[in-house]
């Protein structure tokens, strides 16, 4: 049974839903009048105030920014991590926040390094255990010895990464459509080399990520709350540092393919709940393949059972009517959802 707590936050992430949901003014900016932010979204406001973590890493000096939230309803004395996809970043977990600090959480946002707010080195190997490493020392500098991981896209990969290195760290494993779940080259999917990924990058809009997104992650179904995260992601590639911003994200495109973790999902030791949108047909790098291979590409509602039988103990949540972001699509179902699958034992 929720508490007091849980459904006021509910309740006010439903209503934060509706109002965004609620027809555009003839005034409000579409998805194509992206605004230009910097490399490290100098000019996006985010929805709690970042903070920096200073760190050393590969004889680098990078900073990674976090929010860190309090509780707003009565502190449960635990903490969520929530870690961004790659189209993505922290402050897409807006709603998330405010639902799980209603509910007593603690709530960290880090943005990974290469990503958002975050320091986009020039000669950085990016790999799922090097981010890990990077967001287990900032838990640690934050006195926090154990956590709820909660992973979407990409974050949902690294997150498996996180609890694969850290068991000891991780009370809980959420993971939200979650890449890595097949291996695309192994399927047939061809490689391409971080050059080239960087010259389609470089070819970045906010019309193609929308295009994008239409395809793969919201079944042909476009809501105008879904703008302002097209324009987040497109402000970068509009901005004076678009080439650093590109050349991070070809490098880091190239670390999902080649970096599967389905092979590994047999080793998870924690306990892992899987929130899976069954209508999600995201699989990178599927445009490069024949179309007899893409087709196979990307099942999340057949990906997500599979999954669950691998992993020892798994937990399953299915959107049967959702796509790649439930949490961005339908807030009030997924968060009811989250927080239902975090209260049980």
């Amino acid at each position: 049974m929720l508490s007091a707590a849980a459904l006021a936050a509910f309740a006010l992430c439903t209503l934060s839903a509706q109002a965004q949901s609620a027809p555009p003014t003839k005034t409000a900016p579409s998805a194509q009048d992206a605004p230009a932010y910097g490399a490290r979204l100098e000019g996006f406001d985010y929805p709690h105030p970042p903070q920096r973590f200073k760190l050393t890493s590969q004889r680098q000096a990078l900073e990674m920014v976090y929010m860190d939230v309090t509780p707003t309803g009565q502190p449960n004395g635990r903490t969520a991590v929530l870690l961004h996809g790659k189209n993505f970043c922290g402050a897409t977990w807006e709603q998330t926040i405010t639902v799980l600090t209603g509910a007593g959480y603690r709530v960290i946002v880090p943005d990974q390094i290469g990503f958002c707010a975050s320091s986009k080195p020039g000669g950085y190997q990016f790999s799922f255990n090097q981010l890990a490493a990077n967001t287990q020392a900032l838990l640690q500098s934050l006195g926090i010895a154990k956590a709820t991981v909660i992973g979407h896209s990409m974050g949902g990969m690294l997150a498996m990464r996180f609890a694969l290195a850290y068991p000891t760290q991780v009370e809980q494993l959420v993971v939200v459509n979650p890449l890595g779940l097949e291996d695309w080259q192994a399927a047939g999917v061809p490689y391409a080399t971080i050059d080239q990924l960087y010259a389609q990058e470089l070819k970045t809009t906010a019309e193609t990520i929308k295009a994008y997104q239409l395809r793969f992650y919201y079944n042909g179904q476009w809501k105008p709350e879904y703008d302002r995260w097209v324009r987040m992601s497109a402000g970068q590639y509009a901005g004076p540092g678009r080439e650093q911003v590109a050349w991070n994200q070809a490098q880091t495109s190239e670390m999902i393919f080649t970096q599967p973790v389905v092979q590994e999902l047999p080793r998870l030791q924690v306990r892992t709940l899987l929130m899976i949108g069954g209508k999600d047909r995201t699989a990178p790098g599927a445009v490069r393949a024949p179309k007899e291979i893409a087709e196979k590409l990307g099942d999340y509602a057949t990906l997500g059972r599979s999954t669950a039988k691998m992993i020892p103990g798994a937990s399953l949540i299915e959107f049967p009517a959702l796509g790649h972001s439930p949490q961005v699509e339908s807030p009030k179902e997924f968060h009811e959802a989250l927080l239902k699958g975090l209260s049980a034992r």
